[in-house]
């Protein structure tokens, strides 16, 4: 039942006072012309709840921007929502078209800066692997009511694909319900090829400002930290407090090995106690087992990285050297599911926290 306005309603009640559901919540799509826009196109998603998001399915249908009562919850980059046709793959170029957003997918088959691994392919990987700028195929998009709920779903098929090498394919549904703060994605990945595949798979989240401000908090349940370049154990007076924009800044990234409640779901938040706001990630560990953040507190880069993934996004002699990184066999479907929502007020925030803190997090569905 959608609660909507400070109530519940039914079904029937919100039908009697609409001409169209639309005016609650719809997904309208749109081509993109523009510059170096063209080809990424657009799905832009409203519900009445406040939350709203847009995908791209020319860019995996990545979730380019997020917003909720107004305020952006995501980092949005100079070079925009750019088309996979202008994809530059050498070196450092994947930043010519990163547009940062809520949600940019990392992977296939490699995550990590540019990087030859001797042991597999013997060829230089780009940095983050080739698949967020791989179009979707079949997309579609359905709303509907599913009892009392309206559900409104896209869906599509990425492949990433050469001759003699890696023949992976995405299917990938976003999820989201009139009256509810949050999305659910479910992500399968199957092997199409006749030989098995490293498998390495990142959600690249990028909270900007205002959610992202000087004192805003990342708060998990970690059993064990460590920084990028000396493997170095840290605490969470590292990692857990956002600075401000700063002149010179350098980045930090940490890779943390979050502990599970006791359904087994991970439970990931980024705070902003002045604004009453924060972003919340939910994932199985036994799907997503790492977390890795990065920072990047530079004047008019001002962003942050929340990462879960399958792996690290230190690339593969790393992964392979701590064990975590991956294959998928000939035929085989590996299944990923995340959802982010919005923590409103100070009550959830406090109540997220200390569940964090104890283990035992159970974010409420809202109806």
């Amino acid at each position: 039942m959608p609660k909507l306005f400070g109530r519940n309603f039914t079904r029937r009640q919100l039908l009697d006072r609409v001409g169209d559901i639309s005016q609650l919540m719809h997904a309208r799509r749109a081509e993109l012309s523009e510059g170096f826009e063209r080809g990424a196109d657009l799905i832009e998603v409203f519900n009445a709840s406040g939350f709203g998001f847009s995908v791209l399915p020319g860019r995996a249908l990545d979730i380019a921007s997020a917003h909720y009562k107004g305020q952006s919850l995501c980092f949005r980059s100079g070079p925009g929502d750019v088309g996979p046709a202008f994809y530059e793959a050498d070196g450092f170029a994947w930043g010519r078209g990163w547009f940062g957003g809520l949600v940019t997918s990392c992977g296939l088959n490699f995550v990590g800066q540019p990087e030859v691994d001797p042991e597999e392919e013997n060829t230089e990987m780009p940095l983050h692997g080739r698949l967020s700028y791989i179009p979707a195929k079949n997309v579609g998009i359905s709303a509907g009511w599913e009892g009392e709920d309206y559900v409104l779903k896209i869906r599509g098929q990425m492949r990433q694909a050469e001759v003699f090498a890696e023949n992976l394919e995405l299917t990938r549904e976003i999820t989201t319900v009139l009256g509810e703060n949050r999305l659910r994605i479910c992500d399968r990945i199957e092997n199409l090829a006749a030989d098995r595949s490293p498998l390495m798979f990142v959600y690249h989240c990028n909270p900007g400002f205002p959610l992202l401000d000087q004192g805003s908090r990342l708060v998990l349940h970690s059993r064990k930290s460590t920084e990028w370049q000396h493997d170095r154990e840290v605490g969470p007076d590292d990692y857990a407090v956002a600075n401000g924009p700063q002149q010179q800044a350098h980045d930090d990234v940490y890779v943390h090995r979050p502990q599970a409640d006791r359904q087994g779901n991970v439970h990931v938040g980024l705070l902003n106690d002045k604004l009453e706001l924060g972003l919340y990630w939910k994932f199985k560990r036994n799907e997503i087992p790492i977390v890795n953040q990065w920072q990047h507190f530079h004047k008019g880069t001002y962003v942050t990285g929340i990462e879960p993934g399958n792996c690290s996004v230190l690339g593969r002699a790393w992964n392979r050297k701590h064990k975590t990184l991956q294959h998928i066999e000939p035929g085989e479907v590996r299944e990923f599911n995340m959802e982010i929502g919005i923590l409103d007020g100070t009550k959830e925030l406090r109540a997220f926290e200390r569940q964090v803190k104890q283990g035992i997090v159970g974010v409420k569905k809202r109806r």
